[in-house]
């Protein structure tokens, strides 16, 4: 009884917090639930994660080298014959070298694509029976890609407790659990910001304000939607924050000193860098705004500690991951990045722009505006004040209004929290715009929480330096406070109710319904570049499927499939008439049928038959 009593105490202790996690929750995964299709870089994510030991779809080579060599000379009929087959390949390595078995095996690669059959597309992207849990599959497969392999580990892990399937929400439940994570730290941060400022009594509300912000913006609900690394890095760089502050300010917020939070610091540092690359745009910055102020304030010895310990972050992030060096300055998107970087100011400016107009559309422009007109209602309060002579009593007295008496521990070096918590945002930022290969939300997604969390503080320190926090007026400041949070927590609302967002893909499950009516026959996808990743659910549905480029399709001589009927998807509806001619003349398909029309993708789908079935 008395744990019952302890825990329903804890509850209501913690209730404002319960209730702005539980809704911001419920409406997330409501639209999660919405989520139809998946963009192409989704379901790379699933083929990386699961594809055992097979990173690439390839038309001309549906299994890759590794892949074949485990399926025929290394998995054994058990554990016994396949551990021995293990070692047995080891030796082989370690005696022969690049003469050895493993590294001398070939894949059977076909001169044009060949039909490739829905099992081996589900093979793909979902964990079967015999590759749970093979996080050795997924290093070897990221390895080849320009990302670090965390998020896809964590895939990797969630496909396998759930086999042979594949839902949104197996992907978007990571990001979830990561952006109610965050919005768990944005409240801790605000009751310690504000304490750090003087305003501690204001803390928690601050806090609750800011996470509810966050988890009922656009921002938030595109991080979840993404199935990639983006919402996890998020969740690293505002944990490093947090450990960053809790370090540095350690005695004023009750803390054991500088050393206390070392080993945590270490092991999120090196869980940022294995989800994403871009964690460093924001690590270095922290890191070098860190450095700065310790010297500043002669923490010379707690400097040399900090060095030290960030130092063993980069040795074990490369020492895990050693191809992460080849993916920075030497893959191609590695390349391109560092390239930008060194390309000067030339169309630095259209970029900035780019990315802080997405920033303002996922942040909520009314959440910002209502801001902004909450600091200029406190000016006015103030000036009407002056002039009717209620603050005027006096230079201590007027004083006194304008600059609250500060609490018990304040901080001193308020100035000094503003720069650690401000300058890395912006350092993050203008790394990113010069950066990023596209114009897209993804690359400044870690920024969200930090800018509104900087503008509640700023609207909370604004408020109380304005309108005063005296015991008399503390009350008129939290009715304010609560209304302003009633008006911004209403505006913010507009997003999760009326989310339209690319994310979500609607209308593919109508593609993807006639992929399983028309199950029992093949499909060719006419596809440009290596747009047929997006429609990888339809390619399990489909008996077989052949992925031709239009120039592949005009010089094959031999389209048969062997079936009365064949359906065509065409990415982006492009040529229909060119493919419809190839098809009848060469293959003698006739009665084509239009059977979609895709809105997710743009794809058309068509049925042909064969003159026999007339």
């Amino acid at each position: 009884m008395k744990r019952l009593n302890k825990g329903l105490a804890k509850i209501k202790e913690y209730l404002p917090e319960l209730v702005v996690l539980s809704v911001c929750a419920l409406l997330l995964l409501g639209d999660i639930g919405a989520k139809q299709g998946y963009h192409m870089d989704e379901l790379l994510s699933f083929e990386l994660a699961n594809a055992e030991f097979n990173p690439w779809i390839v038309p001309t080579q549906p299994q890759g080298r590794l892949a074949r060599f485990v399926e025929e000379e290394l998995r054994g009929d058990n554990f016994g014959e396949t551990f021995a087959r293990l070692v047995d390949t080891v030796k082989d390595v370690l005696q022969n070298r690049g003469a050895s078995k493993l590294l001398s095996y070939q894949a059977e690669v076909f001169e044009e694509p060949v039909w490739i059959s829905g099992q081996t597309f589900r093979d793909y992207i979902t964990v079967g029976e015999r590759d749970g849990f093979n996080y050795l599959s997924v290093y070897f497969n990221v390895k080849d890609d320009n990302h670090p392999p965390l998020h896809f580990m964590a895939l990797h892990t969630v496909s396998s407790l759930f086999r042979g399937r594949l839902t949104p929400l197996m992907g978007c439940g990571i990001n979830l659990v990561c952006v109610l994570l965050m919005m768990v730290i944005m409240m801790r941060l605000g009751r310690q910001l504000m304490t750090l400022a003087g305003c501690g009594r204001y803390g928690r509300s601050a806090g609750v304000w800011a996470a509810a912000i966050y988890g009922l913006s656009a921002g938030a609900m595109s991080t979840v939607l993404l199935i990639r690394m983006y919402a996890m890095v998020a969740l690293f760089c505002v944990a490093l924050f947090a450990v960053h502050l809790r370090k540095l300010c350690s005695e004023k917020l009750g803390g054991k000193g500088f050393a206390e939070g070392n080993k945590l610091l270490i092991l999120v540092t090196v869980l940022g860098f294995w989800t994403q690359y871009f964690f460093l745009f924001y690590c270095l910055t922290l890191a070098a705004v860190t450095a700065v102020l310790l010297w500043r304030q002669r923490r010379l010895r707690e400097l040399w500690r900090y060095i030290r310990s960030m130092a063993a972050a980069a040795v074990i992030g490369v020492a895990v991951f050693p191809f992460s060096i080849a993916d920075v300055f030497r893959s191609g998107r590695g390349v391109e990045a560092l390239g930008a970087l060194s390309s000067g100011v030339a169309g630095y400016g259209s970029r900035l722009a780019g990315f802080l107009k997405i920033v303002s559309m996922r942040l909520g422009v009314w959440f910002a505006a209502v801001c902004v007109l909450f600091v200029l209602c406190c000016a006015a309060v103030l000036a009407w004040r002056a002039w009717s002579g209620r603050s005027a009593e006096g230079g201590k007295k007027a004083g006194s209004a304008v600059r609250p008496e500060r609490e018990k521990g304040a901080a001193t070096g308020e100035f000094a929290v503003w720069c650690l918590l401000c300058i890395p945002v912006l350092g993050y930022f203008l790394l990113a715009a010069r950066m990023s290969p596209y114009l897209v939300d993804r690359y400044v997604m870690p920024l969200f929480p930090f800018l509104i969390l900087v503008l509640v503080l700023a609207a909370c320190r604004v408020g109380v330096l304005l309108l005063g926090a005296e015991a008399g007026k503390d009350r008129a400041l939290r009715l304010a406070g609560l209304l302003l949070m009633l008006v911004t927590v209403g505006c913010q609302l507009r997003d999760p109710l009326r989310y339209q967002d690319s994310y979500l893909y609607r209308g593919y499950d109508r593609q993807l319904k006639i992929a399983q009516d028309y199950a029992r026959y093949p499909c060719i996808c006419i596809y440009e570049g290596v747009g047929y990743y997006e429609n990888l659910p339809e390619f399990v549905c489909y008996d077989r499927t052949l992925l031709l480029t239009k120039e592949e399709l005009l010089g094959r001589q031999d389209l048969a499939s062997g079936s009365e009927r064949v359906v065509v998807l065409l990415k982006h509806g492009k040529d229909r008439e060119t493919v419809s001619a190839v098809l009848e003349e060469q293959n003698m398909y006739c009665r084509e049928v239009l059977l979609e029309s895709g809105e997710a993708y743009g794809d058309t789908l068509l049925l042909f038959e064969t003159s026999m079935n007339e």
